[in-house]
């Protein structure tokens, strides 16, 4: 532990009772956005697109921060940006489907990603049908639609957790993101459906 930090955790056990203290971590200054944007981009992450039922009709965005959170009960993990569409839509209707992309769907999630695309210009020549009430993409490597269980905001997106409802898994390869750009696994990776 460092000095600082000692010091800190010292003050908190003072004789007379707890002393409020912040929590040091917290303030420390930490290094800039840019140099925070350009960890994350080191990190590896297969591309999504979340999609939504919106009052006018579907929504969604393309993702790569997903990850599974549960397998009893089957829970999904997905950060979607502040202030999206996208995210009201599942805040209000409670329900949203993940479709994990195949390497060969770069212009889908392109499009998806697109900040001046409407949502009919996204979903526009996509094969859509409704389970559960939610839009899905036909085509995509595998799909889940979950059922919202909780929306928590931290910093500029909101973490939602997703029960597994309905679930697809196909065969092929996933469509990767990292250094901000689109990439592909080298090794062969066997179709198996389930």
């Amino acid at each position: 532990m460092s000095a600082r930090l000692r010091l800190v955790a010292d003050r908190t056990a003072a004789p007379g009772g707890p002393v409020a203290t912040a929590d040091p971590l917290r303030e420390e200054p930490g290094p800039g956005a840019a140099r925070c944007l350009g960890l994350y981009a080191k990190l590896a992450a297969g591309v999504t697109v979340v999609t939504a039922r919106g009052e006018e009709g579907p929504l969604g965005m393309t993702v790569s921060a997903v990850t599974s959170l549960s397998a009893r009960p089957p829970l999904l993990l997905a950060c979607l940006r502040d202030g999206s569409r996208t995210l009201a839509a599942v805040r209000a209707r409670r329900a949203f489907a993940v479709h994990l992309l195949r390497e060969e769907q770069q212009d889908l999630a392109g499009r998806f990603a697109s900040p001046t695309a409407t949502a009919a210009e996204r979903f526009s020549g996509t094969d859509t049908r409704q389970v559960l009430g939610v839009p899905v993409l036909a085509g995509a490597l595998a799909w889940s639609v979950c059922l919202t269980e909780d929306v928590r905001r931290y910093g500029d997106h909101h973490l939602v957790v997703g029960r597994v409802a309905a679930v697809h898994v196909g065969g092929g390869r996933p469509l990767l993101w990292h250094d901000r750009r689109f990439g592909a696994l080298t090794e062969r990776v066997p179709d198996a459906a389930g």
